[in-house]
């Protein structure tokens, strides 16, 4: 019964979610100019980030535009707290920040490395499927069973394995909070460390065709 229960809910929100989002309009061509010029060095120019990796710097190649304007959004205002961050983006206007998210939305996502194999298949299991005894519900249900994303629930496919964790700890300890509804912070809430590592490896792992 509480499998599903949680999925009524995701589901619920997915529907919520996705029938409010709108891609951003703008113009990908300056949005690539402004990512020679701001975002190259920790993203790489064409938003698969570079090496060798830092935890702190996503891919950002393939991701939703209206996720990845949300995100710069927050930086701006606050919302969403990282030091580098709000200097980037300090200047940017609504107009860049929207050119950025659809130029970095167009780009084709590498696949990631897989640094620990044998949580693949524990990953792969919370991914699709959840923990129900736990509470924890499956990731596909809001970021499709290929991690490709949707609307507001970013691509997640190929991401480093290392930027996905930290991300999974913060929204579990909080210090992350920008998610709309703290759906992952109610998510992560019961997922212990191995879990969110396992989960983190096998979308490092996943190639979209």
């Amino acid at each position: 019964m509480k499998k599903f229960v949680i999925l009524a809910v995701m589901v619920g929100l997915t529907a919520t979610w996705g029938a409010v989002a709108a891609p951003p309009k703008g113009d990908p061509d300056k949005g690539k100019l402004i990512a020679s010029q701001v975002c190259l060095a920790c993203h790489g120019i064409d938003g698969n980030g570079t090496e060798p990796t830092n935890p702190e710097f996503p891919k950002l190649a393939g991701k939703q535009p209206e996720y990845l304007l949300k995100q710069l959004k927050d930086y701006k205002s606050g919302k969403r707290k990282n030091e580098i961050m709000a200097a980037m983006v300090a200047s940017l206007t609504p107009d860049d920040m929207a050119n950025l998210a659809l130029y970095f939305a167009g780009q084709k996502a590498k696949p990631g490395v897989v640094k620990n194999s044998a949580l693949l298949a524990q990953g792969k299991k919370i991914f699709m499927d959840g923990n129900p005894e736990a509470g924890v519900p499956a990731c596909a249900g809001c970021h499709e069973a290929d991690a490709s994303g949707y609307a507001f629930f970013p691509h997640l496919a190929g991401q480093h394995a290392e930027y996905t964790l930290l991300q999974l700890k913060r929204f579990n300890s909080g210090e992350r909070d920008n998610d709309k509804g703290l759906a992952m912070q109610s998510v992560t809430v019961k997922m212990t460390e191995q879990e969110m590592r396992a989960v983190a490896e096998y979308l490092a792992g996943i190639q979209l065709k």
